[in-house]
């Protein structure tokens, strides 16, 4: 039997684009290109880029130098030990429904210092710019905890959405951290907001949710 010589030849018509668009049809991509922006520019506008402009005006307020803003917010908490214990880390709000919440927003130009009141319970986390691997993410770090985010337009709404994250400085798996939805929106000329953390083994863990104006 006669055998076929090996030898280098052309592969571009081996995979056509049709090819990758049945692969991907059940999953969603988002691109974009990213232009450079001034140092000095507000965290957010840094990272959201060109689509700036279509974020909802009372969002992009809120992250354009604002140093405190108030209104009302509900929270709601998981009951496993579990899901206990990972809010206890997170110095999450016990929960009660229609509080007075203020945020005050400090930052010194590259990063940024929230620090969340829920009537007199407080809470803080820091967020700036990622690098490296979290390159053009937004970094949210909440003591022990640090979330790599995607900020992301859809529908009227800045999703944020965990891209990776790490315990003690320690790189984990995606698969075992928590499920997020979280989003800010605007209704009537308000910004909302809404967080929902939750974890396939106890269930939810957190969920907040409200409204503020900046004072």
């Amino acid at each position: 039997m006669a055998l076929c010589p090996r030898s280098a030849r052309a592969c571009v018509d081996d995979v056509q684009l049709s090819d990758y668009e049945r692969l991907f049809a059940a999953r969603t991509i988002y691109t974009g290109v990213r232009p450079g922006l001034h140092p000095d520019a507000p965290l957010y506008r840094r990272i959201v880029s060109l689509a700036w402009e279509d974020l909802p005006a009372p969002v992009r307020e809120m992250h354009n130098g604002v140093a405190a803003a108030t209104g009302v917010a509900s929270v709601e908490r998981g009951r496993h030990p579990l899901a206990w214990l990972a809010a206890r880390m997170m110095s999450f709000p016990p929960p009660r429904s229609e509080m007075p919440v203020r945020v005050q927003f400090t930052s010194d130009g590259r990063a940024e210092h929230w620090l969340r009141s829920f009537g007199e319970h407080t809470f803080s986390s820091r967020q700036y710019e990622g690098t490296g691997k979290s390159e053009r993410l937004l970094v949210e770090r909440f003591g022990a905890l640090e979330f790599s985010l995607a900020l992301v337009l859809e529908d009227d709404r800045l999703r944020l959405v965990i891209r990776r994250w790490r315990a003690f400085g320690l790189a984990l798996p995606l698969w075992l951290a928590p499920r997020s939805t979280a989003y800010e929106t605007a209704e009537n000329g308000v910004f909302q907001f809404f967080v929902e953390l939750s974890h396939p083994v106890c269930g939810l863990i957190v969920c907040y949710k409200g409204w503020l104006k900046a004072e």
